[in-house]
């Protein structure tokens, strides 16, 4: 399938997101951690939020695996972001043991925004106020391009598994339960 490019996704008149704060601040970490410029010039705009990875998929003509899904959990009071294949969900239990946590759960709103500056659904891999612990799940390597956020919810950046690593400073693990999917 074709995929969008740089500035073809429309824009509402009535908002410019691409010079919204989050998505400069979005920018501005790729450059600094060294992304390839295609990933930087390719952080697009669609026509409407995309919360889902679902969502993402069908508004990028992608398979829902490709999407890097940007989730932030609360392991043991410590906000940890986990960059996830779309195609399943993250086993909590796998991730604490992969962490040394005692438990680990989905933080809520408001951790989510401290810890990133941004809201869920737009949360990028990086641009937060402070660097966090991330894992970047393996199911992301199966394919040569991954989409993920661009600080808000409209916006979207081609990346790589490789990428994702090395501009998180990310550890690569295993975070579904099942590897095959789910």
């Amino acid at each position: 399938m074709t995929e969008p490019t740089a500035g073809t996704a429309p824009e509402s008149t009535a908002e410019h997101p691409a010079d919204h704060p989050r998505v400069a601040a979005v920018k501005e970490e790729l450059r600094r951690a060294g992304a390839a410029p295609a990933s930087i010039a390719g952080l697009i705009l669609l026509p409407d939020a995309v919360t889902t990875a679902a969502a993402a998929a069908a508004a990028l003509g992608v398979e829902v695996g490709q999407i890097a899904n940007s989730l932030v959990f609360d392991a043991d009071g410590e906000p940890l972001l986990v960059l996830t294949s779309g195609r399943h969900r993250v086993d909590t239990d796998r991730v604490a043991a992969l962490v040394g946590a005692g438990r680990v759960g989905r933080a809520d709103k408001d951790v989510v925004l401290a810890a990133t500056g941004q809201v869920i659904g737009g949360v990028a891999p990086v641009g937060h106020p402070a660097p966090l612990r991330t894992l970047v799940d393996v199911a992301l390597d199966d394919y040569d391009r991954v989409w993920a956020a661009g600080g808000v919810a409209r916006s979207v950046f081609p990346t790589t598994f490789a990428e994702l690593i090395a501009v998180t400073g990310g550890t690569a693990a295993q975070v579904a339960a099942d590897r095959a999917g789910g």
